[in-house]
């Protein structure tokens, strides 16, 4: 029954394709409605093939979509001369990371990454700041390029690692006191957090991020791969080879 509700079927499609459902006649569209209903109803596996199928060419769609958006703004994404850059300078494969020091996923994804530069030794790494969490997310940002700017890429480092382990409020006490810690006057930090430059880089950051259709963070970028939300280390390191790889 069901080799002829198929044969039925298949017939009656390709009459549809041959000529036009619409040029059939009303027995002819029920008769074939009904065959199709018929058929679906004794292999419901068949459409959730169908839904497979369509999935995965909708992912494919999406990937290459994404992949067209990085190679357009790939001179913004690796090559901006405000974000900080870290691993290897000269590493053949390139990851740039959005990411939000209130965001829980970007502190999550922080211990993997680092390990994933120092056991790989050949990534470039780059980061940009994408403060999209609220008025602590910003200035926890805004203070980390103001201390790139007045003192340089090591004690953005350091202020950006300490930012991610931080598990409290992020208030002007306890960016003070982070200051303090590394043996900078907050006052001058505090007084370039407000300044156009910190904003010209912040701007810069949530523009390239609409261009990319980022919405949240972290959101990766391996090369010209995008790669939203959380990615695991053995995840990370197999893109990697993959990159390679290719």
């Amino acid at each position: 029954m069901k080799r002829l509700a198929l044969a039925l079927t298949l017939g009656l499609a390709t009459q549809a394709a041959a000529t036009d459902l619409e040029a059939m006649s009303d027995a002819e569209r029920s008769a074939f409605r009904a065959e199709v209903r018929a058929y679906l109803l004794d292999n419901p596996e068949v459409l959730m093939e169908a839904i497979g199928v369509l999935e995965q060419r909708q992912a494919q769609a999406e990937t290459m979509a994404d992949q067209q958006m990085a190679q357009t703004n790939m001179d913004a994404i690796q090559n901006d001369g405000f974000s900080w850059v870290g691993g290897n300078p000269d590493g053949d494969i390139t990851i740039v990371e959005f990411m939000d020091y209130r965001c829980g996923y970007c502190k999550r994804a922080f211990p993997e990454v680092e390990s994933l530069l120092e056991t790989d030794g050949n990534i470039r790494f780059i980061v940009k700041e994408l403060p999209i969490l609220g008025d602590q997310s910003t200035l926890a940002s805004q203070f980390a390029i103001a201390v790139q700017q007045l003192h340089g890429d090591d004690a953005y480092k350091f202020v950006h690692d300490t930012l991610m382990n931080m598990r409290g409020d992020i208030t002007q006490d306890s960016l003070s006191q982070l200051a303090s810690t590394v043996g900078f006057d907050a006052a001058p930090i505090f007084e370039r957090m407000a300044s156009p430059e910190v904003s010209r880089v912040l701007q810069a950051n949530m523009e390239l991020a609409q261009r990319l259709q980022i919405s949240g963070t972290p959101t990766f970028v391996f090369d010209d791969q995008l790669v939203r939300g959380y990615v695991p280390l053995e995840q990370m390191a197999s893109i990697v080879e993959e990159l390679r790889a290719n």
